[in-house]
């Protein structure tokens, strides 16, 4: 979403980016912030959840958004193992101008497994330059 809020047209979709579970970053992560989480189980929810903001932070230096207002509808599907690459999208689900010089973009992120496979996903609410 390199564009401003007027140049942004609904259904569009971009790349956040791809991000692989780094073996290492994740034992030392259940070992600070998942109690009792065995990596066998793959990376935890909390770690799928910080990936993706890393992702999104990552991809939004390139974005008009001059605001996060809202992240919900977050939803878990599956703990990928170390070593598996996520890749993050944002598909625009509406938009709404506030004024003359910002609006508000409604989108979905998912990021997706190397099978294409949903791991995890939320909504935002965000407010773009005009």
């Amino acid at each position: 979403m390199p564009a401003s809020f007027d140049d942004i047209q609904i259904g569009q979709v971009a790349s956040l980016g791809a991000m692989a579970v780094d073996p290492a970053a994740l034992e030392a992560f259940a070992a600070a912030f998942a109690p009792g989480w065995t990596t066998d189980r793959g990376a935890p929810d909390s770690m799928i959840f910080a990936i993706w903001t890393r992702l999104d932070a990552l991809a939004a230096g390139n974005f008009q958004q001059t605001k996060r207002l809202g992240v919900d509808a977050l939803r878990w599907m599956r703990n990928p193992p170390a070593g598996e690459l996520l890749r993050g999208r944002m598909t625009v689900m509406a938009k709404d101008p506030v004024g003359d010089d910002k609006g508000i973009v409604i989108a979905q992120h998912d990021l997706l497994d190397e099978a294409g496979r949903l791991v995890f996903s939320c909504l935002t609410r965000s407010v773009f330059q005009r």
